[in-house]
């Protein structure tokens, strides 16, 4: 599977299931009115897109911020994904 396509499946995911989680994911337009606050990055994940997205999520509430936007992901035996972090 190529990034354009993980990135997309992880969106469509997230945007399904955001009430779940203390930050929700947003789009590069969502981001553009919002402050960012660095990056976080998920590694060696045995799980589905959601669970990725809830590790995501954790990390950002952890970190201070409201929204988490995911700018890379690859797939194959295991996840790696990365994110910006808004407030």
């Amino acid at each position: 599977m190529n990034i354009k396509s993980t990135v997309a499946t992880l969106s469509v995911l997230s945007a399904l299931s955001f009430g779940a989680f203390a930050a929700d994911s947003i789009n590069a337009d969502q981001a553009q009115s919002r402050e960012s606050l660095g990056t976080v990055s998920i590694g060696r994940v045995n799980a589905s897109p959601m669970d990725m997205n809830a590790q995501l999520s954790k990390k950002a509430e952890e970190k201070g911020a409201s929204a988490y936007r995911i700018i890379e992901a690859r797939s194959g035996d295991q996840w790696h994904a990365t994110a910006e972090l808004y407030k």
